[in-house]
């Protein structure tokens, strides 16, 4: 099963996130800021990474910028789950690399939902 990173600062967000993903049979890392998530990104090239982006140390866009760079991670698709909910900031993650843009609060169903389907878009060989 596909390897999950999800790098959130709220421990009872990433718990709930952790849960949710364990429960369908992903195995999970949780990083509590963007430098962390970045430094876990580059050692274990996890299937896909869900990004906070109000984060202590390294905020989510500055931690997309630099995998989006990364020769090793650019190809890792990027959901982004954060409060900035306007459309300005969403185009922004978009426009940065996001593969998907979830806003809290956020249903646990539905991001699994979207998981399921950036991985599946991901194994599909391209034309």
């Amino acid at each position: 099963m596909a390897t999950v990173l999800v790098v959130e600062d709220t421990k009872e967000i990433a718990a709930l996130v952790r849960f949710k993903l364990l429960s369908a049979g992903y195995n999970v890392i949780v990083a509590e800021d963007g430098k962390k998530g970045l430094e876990t990104a580059k050692s274990l090239l996890p299937d896909l990474i869900i990004l906070d982006v109000m984060m202590p140390v390294m905020n989510g866009l500055e931690t997309l910028m630099n995998l989006k760079s990364d020769q090793a991670c650019r190809t890792i698709p990027v959901i982004m789950l954060t409060a900035q909910s306007t459309e300005q900031e969403i185009i922004r993650g978009l426009e940065l690399g996001a593969d998907d843009y979830v806003t809290k609060p956020f249903s646990p169903q539905e991001l699994l939902v979207r998981v399921k389907t950036v991985l599946a878009r991901r194994q599909k060989p391209s034309r």
